[in-house]
C-alpha cells in the first residue's frame, strides 16, 4: 500500500505532490516500481488530491488498485480507507506500507524488511534509519535498555526527542488481521488532530502484540520530498545513482 493523497502545498503547485517528477519519473512512480522489483504482485495506491492525475498516469497497469482518502485525516486514515479491498485476505498475510513521495527507497530494502518481518513473526516492523539531519522526520524513542518504545512525531516531540536521530522514514510491514484491529483503535489525540499509522506501535505492544524494529533503511534512502529544493535534491541523487527511465525506477 503506497499512500499518494496529500497535496504537498510546500511545492508551489496545484499538481499532487507524488506526481512531481524526478528524472522524467513521477515521485510515486519510483516507488511502485521498486515494490514490483521487490516481487509485489498487488499495489494499492491511496489518492486524495488531484487522485484522476494519479489514476490516469497508472491506467493500463493490472496491478494497481486505488482508494480514495477524502477527506484527510492522517495517515492512519489513509490505511484505513483500503479495508474493504485487503480485510479479506488470510490474517497472517503480510501487508507493506510506503509514502508515495520517497522516491529514493530501493527494491533491495523492501525485500530485507519483508525478510526482517517475517523471520521475526511480528505483529508487525518497522525500519528506522539514522542520519545526521531528522528534522521533520519522527523520531525512535527508546527506553533505557535501548529497547523500542514509541515514534513521536516531530510536530509533538519535545526539545530532548528532537535530538533524536534515529528517525522513522515510514517503512513498515504488518500482519493483515493485527493491523485492521489495531487502525479501529486509533485516536487523534495530538497537536494536529490526525490518525498516524505510527501509533500502531504503542498500541500493538499494549495489546500483547509484538513489534519488532530494524535499522534497515541506508541514510541516502531516507529524503522525501516536501519542497522544490528537495527535489531537486532527491533528482541529483538518482542521477548520480546512474538510474533512469530503463531501470524501471529500482537502481
Amino acid at each position: 500500500m503506497i499512500l499518494a493523497a496529500g497535496k504537498g502545498t510546500r511545492m508551489g503547485s496545484d499538481l499532487p505532490k507524488v506526481m512531481h517528477q524526478a528524472l522524467g519519473r513521477p515521485l510515486v512512480e519510483w516507488v511502485v516500481n521498486a515494490c514490483v522489483a521487490a516481487g509485489c504482485a498487488r499495489i494499492v495506491l491511496v489518492v486524495g488530491h488531484g487522485a484522476g492525475i494519479v489514476q490516469a498516469h497508472f491506467a493500463g497497469r493490472a496491478e494497481i488498485e486505488f482508494v480514495t482518502q477524502q477527506p484527510q485525516l492522517g495517515t492512519g486514515h489513509a490505511v484505513d480507507q483500503a479495508r474493504h479491498l485487503l480485510a479479506g485476505q488470510p490474517a497472517g498475510q503480510d501487508i507493506l506500507v510506503l509514502c508515495g513521495d520517497g522516491p529514493l527507497i530501493r527494491a533491495s530494502t523492501i525485500t530485507a524488511l519483508l525478510s526482517a518481518h517475517r523471520s521475526s513473526g511480528a505483529a508487525a516492523t518497522l525500519a528506522t534509519s539514522v542520519i545526521p539531519d531528522a528534522d521533520g522526520y519522527g523520531r525512535i524513542v527508546r527506553d533505557d535498555k535501548g529497547d523500542f518504545s514509541r515514534i513521536v512525531e516531530h510536530k509533538d516531540a519535545s526539545a530532548a526527542e528532537r535530538a533524536i536521530r534515529e528517525i522513522n522514514p515510514s517503512y513498515y510491514c504488518f500482519q493483515s488481521g493485527d493491523l485492521w484491529t489495531s487502525l479501529a483503535r486509533l485516536d487523534n489525540a495530538n497537536s494536529q488532530r490526525e490518525y498516524y499509522i505510527t501509533d500502531l506501535f504503542r498500541l500493538l505492544p499494549a495489546s500483547g502484540r509484538r513489534v519488532h524494529v530494524v535499522d534497515a533503511v541506508p541514510p541516502e534512502e531516507v529524503l522525501s520530498v516536501n519542497t522544490p529544493q528537495q527535489l531537486a535534491e532527491v533528482e541529483s541523487i538518482l542521477r548520480a545513482r546512474g538510474a533512469s527511465l530503463v531501470s524501471g525506477g529500482a537502481a
